[in-house]
């Protein structure tokens, strides 16, 4: 989810935008479909989040243990709403399953109360009545938002109870929650165009519940990882107000009085947050998308009017294309037995609602952003609000996807390095420690592009699209319509690289600040020797970083050579054998490591190899070929390089003198080239070996 930042925005883009790549990038070359800067999709996307008023979780501790008494299976909204006011009235079913040892005497919830000694007229919601399992509750208690109705007959331990409350009210309109309200209405919209917003006369109601504001306008239980099983929303208006929500419009029923009910109904799992409904005088555009294996997906686009659809629709049409290139990178879209589709609200932006995204203008990134939450947010959500990562830094890598598909050349490399120097005016982690803090879960520079480019370094970790979209597709399939941590996606990287990733984790997700690489070099001949030496930012909290970073080698001869290696240590020598004259060598050329700007490496005539390749000893190695494990016998301690047949480091292991092994469990069958390496960086003994 995303909107603009408005005065927030130019001191922060003088801010964001100082520091540079690693390396001089292309600019954006033809009709770059790349936005403006005050439209940049997680911008827009966290300021949808963000206000200057944003409120902090409402449930006490004590209500939340008594609501995780039960388990929510489905929500029922059957709700009277206008495109003008903040009025809503209606009932809520909720069907509960009873969790724990004991049966449930009462059923707790959450509902908006204006707060004790309001003056009257204030905007609260009212409970009229509570039934469950068909029989009326005999007392309500409210503390706050905090509801508890007791139950005139307790349901038993595993059993479903069903829950009907009964209410009315004015929704809140004070900029309390985190988007501004839960429920807004709005009585002008605007047209954003490049020669500015046009502002014009329109009523539209809308809802906007994340991360606590559901409650603003129906009773429900707060909990991300309590997902329903279903849902419905049906809501009684005035025509012509059409009426946008999830899931597949079930018939809208003409009633007396001018007015019409549209019934949605949702079969897929659904978190509380994500239920919506928009209602003003629409109009419709239909499309459709195809993506590959799966069946049509209908786009339903609800618009303010033509002159709006006339502006968008050619924007509004990449939605297809968007969701066959997700769908065939990263797996079917989520909920293609129901829909896709848009409503228009006046936010400056996007939130992902299910199967129908509230959104503010069709900007490319904008759209490409919020279609991605639908299968990292929506389909998987982060299973508490620390983890807000796993669907804003995915949602924003989702804007890389598309410009890799479709946009103009650069303008995807050009999308990274901005990425880069936004997630680089914060030292923060994107770990989110205070999870009551609306602005810090929804921080633009963590959440989003630092997210975003952890993604990145995640694909050049695993050196293999193959595996970076299979992992993507496990985690979409292993969780889908359930939660995850951070963990669980840990797991599944690990599984693709066939090694521990605690490592990464630690120092990317929790971990603050970032590396700097400082390189010199020299070479003899066809020896050539580079030693860097790894500065971090914020060395109090994350001392060092271990990563693979590419050096590009230029040769006299115009040729260029990019050698990837890993840094292991602060300080690192690595030798190589080059063919021709190296001229520079450029850091991390390719952008693929959240590293700070450094100048390219230096020439160092100082710095020489301690002896050749050719002259290094030749070390006995057995079984060779070997199955599992090589034995090094006599090698001292020291560090094993394994380089495949293209020169590419594909193991590092450190061995311990009296135990001179390899264990090669994790090669691909093929020749390999092992070189020991001491602390500072001496070839101690070189081989070869088959790994059968």
């Amino acid at each position: 989810m995303r909107r603009f930042f408005y005065a927030f925005l130019a001191p922060c883009l003088l801010w964001a935008a100082a520091p540079l790549a690693a390396q001089t990038v292309p600019v954006a070359t033809g009709t770059s479909l790349l936005p403006r800067p005050d439209q940049d999709a997680g911008l827009l996307c966290a300021k949808a989040h963000v206000n200057a008023a944003a409120r902090t979780a409402t449930s006490s501790v004590r209500h939340r243990a008594k609501m995780e008494r039960y388990d929510v299976k489905y929500y029922k909204l059957d709700l009277a709403m206008e495109n003008n006011s903040l009025n809503v009235a209606g009932s809520v079913w909720m069907r509960v399953r009873v969790r724990g040892t004991q049966a449930l005497d009462s059923l707790a919830f959450e509902l908006y109360q204006a707060p004790t000694g309001s003056p009257a007229g204030t905007a609260t919601l009212l409970i009229d009545s509570v039934v469950v399992n068909g029989r009326r509750s005999p007392g309500i208690r409210r503390s706050g938002n905090d509801a508890t109705a007791a139950l005139a007959q307790p349901a038993a331990v595993g059993t479903l109870a069903d829950a009907r409350i009964y209410y009315h009210g004015t929704a809140p309109s004070g900029n309390s929650a985190a988007i501004g309200n839960g429920l807004s209405t709005a009585s002008t919209v605007h047209l954003e165009t490049n020669s500015g917003s046009n502002t014009f006369p329109y009523n539209v109601t809308w809802s906007l519940s994340e991360p606590f504001s559901a409650h603003e306008w129906f009773p429900c239980k707060q909990v991300l990882t309590d997902k329903a099983d279903s849902s419905d929303v049906w809501v009684t208006t005035t025509l012509p107000n059409k009426v946008g929500s999830n899931g597949v419009l079930n018939r809208t029923v003409p009633l007396p009085n001018n007015k019409v009910r549209y019934e949605w109904k949702s079969r897929n799992p659904i978190d509380y947050y994500l239920i919506s409904v928009s209602v003003a005088p629409y109009v419709e555009y239909l499309t459709f998308a195809h993506p590959a294996g799966g069946p049509t997906v209908p786009i339903v686009n609800y618009v303010y009017n033509q002159s709006y659809l006339n502006f968008w629709q050619s924007s509004i049409d990449r939605t297809a294309g968007f969701i066959e290139n997700y769908s065939a990178l990263v797996g079917l879209y989520p909920f293609a037995n129901e829909k896709y589709g848009h409503t228009t609200v006046p936010i400056y932006g996007g939130m992902e609602h299910q199967t129908m995204t509230s959104q503010d203008g069709f900007e490319f990134t904008l759209t490409a952003h919020e279609l991605f939450h639908q299968w990292f947010g929506d389909n998987v959500t982060c299973a508490t609000w620390e983890d807000i990562w796993l669907n804003e830094s995915f949602a924003s890598y989702g804007e890389y996807l598309s410009l890799q598909a479709f946009g103009q050349p650069g303008d995807a490399r050009y999308w990274m390095n901005t990425a880069h120097s936004y997630a680089q005016s914060s030292s923060g982690t994107i770990y989110v420690p205070d999870t009551t803090n609306v602005n810090r879960i929804f921080d633009y520079f963590l959440s989003y592009k630092k997210g975003a480019g952890v993604v990145h370094m995640l694909r050049y970790l695993l050196n293999d699209d193959a595996k970076f979209f299979r992992a993507l597709r496990t985690y979409q399939t292993q969780f889908r319509g359930s939660t995850a941590r951070t963990a669980d996606l840990q797991r599944i990287f690990e599984a693709e690289a066939g090694r521990p990733l605690g490592y990464f984790f630690q120092q990317w997700f929790r971990g603050r600040g970032y590396p700097t690489f400082n390189g010199r070099w020299n070479q003899g001949g066809n020896n050539f020797v580079l030693r860097v030496t790894e500065t971090a930012s914020v060395p109090g909290t994350t001392p060092f970083f271990e990563t693979d970073v590419d050096y590009r080698l230029s040769f006299s001869n115009g040729t260029t050579q990019t050698v990837r290696l890993h840094q292991a240590n602060p300080t690192e020598t690595y030798l190589l054998t080059v063919n021709g004259t190296v001229t520079s060598v450029a850091v991390d050329p390719d952008q693929w490591v959240l590293d700070l700007p450094a100048s390219g490496a230096v020439r160092d005539n100082t710095l020489l190899a301690t002896q050749p390749a050719s002259k290094a000893p030749v070390l006995a190695l057995f079984p060779n070929p070997c199955r599992d494990e090589l034995q090094l016998p006599g090698a001292p301690a020291a560090t094993a390089l394994v380089l495949d047949a293209t020169g590419r480091v594909v193991m590092r292991e450190r061995i311990l003198a009296g135990q001179p092994r390899l264990n090669t469990r994790t090669l691909a069958p093929g020749l390999y080239h092992l070189r020991l390496l001491s602390g500072s960086g001496e070839l101690l003994g070189q081989g070869r070996f088959v790994r059968e």
